[in-house]
């Protein structure tokens, strides 16, 4: 892609109601547009970061023999009445509206009933499970106060995945092969190391659940951890996990962090409430277990971008950045140069952003700090006239002068 046909452009300053320091440097940089509070829409380059997660996740979530389908956005009142969710005092984040023939109808905030729901049409034997699904999906939420950027929004992309079983022993696997799958995909995402499986509340039929929790200063829970044990409590349920856990609160640390992704353990709850079972091999009617499990993909490009940040601008892991090389041309002999360059590295598979703009070169560069592109490759007329290029990898700022030759080879191994 060359940066003169990109239709966004890079800001100085970000809005001044924005607050969040994700959405700050990802409004500047050209990733995102502020529609209202807690609706953003995600443009060129943010959708590229976007998909790159949603394709870690995806593949992590195939890797656990789960199938991909999408629901729909509009549910049915109905289906929620037989859970009680329906009822505002019950759940608050509801958006609600009306079809022309006044059906009344509701915005998705999360699928749990409707894909229980569909699941009667698909189980009926013990021979049709275990089933797991999963989907990307844009989900609604009235919150009252959307703050913290990306990381929490009226409307945002989620992945939720459910899984059904026969018995509890094989939820209880399958949910530890979640687990793991989900440590995965952190660690692919670059903020593995700072991602624990914490102890949340369980609600009524368990007594926790899991939540992942990313160390961020930007966060809006506090956990206690114990780095050496590898232990995480959710403060909500600290004095429970005491008591339950037998850990000893003083030998754990108070941190800030931001909830990247939960797991959760329904019982046969959801299956009772509507009516969802399946005949066992002495034909009797049984109930399913159920599992449910989220990461939240807009939430983790705000988290990242909270993360892997400088007062330059956004640092992007490149397993998700959008493009891997940060083309600059400058001068006449530059530019023709540079041209070449784009032409064989975009023909080897090399993701490349070419700034082929009419630009000084002090605003390139600073745009592609900004921009947060891990390797930046500059092409100047002083350069081409000794056969070298410049590499700067933005990260650490590392600096090497090459030939075409080792610049090639460098950049044909990331």
């Amino acid at each position: 892609m060359r940066v003169s046909k990109l239709f966004t452009k890079t800001l100085k300053n970000a809005p001044a109601d924005e607050v969040a320091k994700n959405a700050q440097l990802l409004i500047r940089a050209g990733f995102v547009y502020k529609e209202m509070a807690g609706a953003y829409a995600y443009l060129p380059l943010g959708i590229r970061v976007l998909e790159k997660i949603k394709q870690i996740v995806r593949e992590e979530m195939n890797a656990i023999d789960s199938n991909e389908l999408i629901m729909t956005t509009l549910q049915r009142k109905e289906i929620w009445e037989k859970t009680g969710r329906w009822d505002n005092s019950v759940v608050d984040i509801w958006f609600k509206t009306h079809l022309q023939d006044n059906t009344e109808i509701a915005l998705a905030w999360s699928h749990e009933e409707p894909i229980v729901e569909m699941m009667k049409q698909y189980v009926s034997s013990y021979k049709d499970l275990p089933i797991s699904v999963y989907q990307f999906q844009n989900k609604m939420r009235n919150e009252l106060r959307a703050k913290s950027g990306i990381m929490r929004g009226r409307e945002f992309i989620m992945k939720d995945m459910y899984s059904f079983h026969t018995t509890k022993e094989d939820l209880d696997a399958y949910y530890e092969r979640a687990i793991k799958a989900y440590k995965r995909v952190y660690d692919r995402l670059g903020v593995g190391d700072e991602t624990y499986v914490t102890f949340a509340s369980g609600g009524a039929f368990t007594k926790f659940s899991h939540e992942f929790q990313t160390i961020c200063d930007a966060g809006e829970d506090m956990i206690y951890l114990h780095r050496g044990k590898n232990i995480a409590v959710n403060e909500e349920v600290i004095d429970d996990a005491v008591k339950e856990l037998g850990i000893v609160k003083d030998e754990f640390e108070k941190v800030k962090t931001a909830e990247s992704g939960n797991i959760f353990n329904f019982g046969t709850q959801k299956t009772d409430e509507l009516g969802l079972y399946y005949t066992d091999k002495d034909g009797k009617k049984q109930s399913l277990w159920i599992g449910s499990y989220g990461v939240g993909i807009t939430r983790m490009m705000g988290v990242i971008a909270e993360k892997m940040s400088d007062d330059k601008g956004l640092v992007w892991p490149v397993n998700i950045a959008p493009y891997m090389v940060y083309l600059v041309s400058i001068g006449e002999k530059g530019s023709a140069e540079a041209d070449k360059l784009y032409e064989e590295l975009t023909g080897m598979g090399i993701e490349v952003l070419y700034d082929d703009r009419d630009e000084r070169p002090g605003a390139k560069f600073a745009d592609a700090e900004l921009l947060g592109i891990p390797y930046r490759v500059t092409v100047s007329d002083r350069l081409v006239e000794s056969g070298e290029f410049e590499l700067v990898q933005r990260v650490d700022s590392a600096q090497e002068t090459l030939t075409h030759q080792a610049l090639v080879a460098r950049l044909k191994q990331l």
